[in-house]
């Protein structure tokens, strides 16, 4: 089980370090417009908002890599703690912004603790 829980966090990771590519650096271009379905014009407006919000994706995906390098118990309460905020910030974001967010963050974050919680 330990095996699936550190698969499913790395996943996690590996999305976040998307999102922040995505927000930080393709958001004016067409993979980043095409994700609001944004023009260049609102791409260019919004771009401050959407590369501070690919930095706290960062953060994320830095901080569930940490959990996977780091020895127990350290690396067991960062997964636990950055898995957490991975749902939270999903369940914030499908609140607040788009309902897609609940599927494509919240759900792969909330598969990710349980499974780190359960090979504990």
């Amino acid at each position: 089980m330990e095996i699936v829980a550190n698969v499913l966090v790395g996943l996690v990771a590996a999305l976040h370090a998307y999102i922040l590519v995505l927000e930080m650096f393709l958001w004016q271009k067409k993979p980043g417009r095409s994700l609001h379905g944004f023009d260049p014009e609102m791409a260019r407006a919004t771009a401050p908002l959407a590369a501070n919000q690919g930095l706290y994706n960062g953060f994320l995906a830095a901080g569930l890599v940490w959990g996977l390098i780091a020895a127990d118990p350290t690396g067991f309460g960062a997964r636990v703690f950055f898995t957490s905020c991975v749902v939270v910030a999903g369940v914030y974001g499908a609140a607040t912004a788009n309902r897609r967010i609940l599927v494509v963050q919240a759900l792969p974050g909330a598969l990710a603790l349980a499974a780190v919680l359960a090979a504990r």
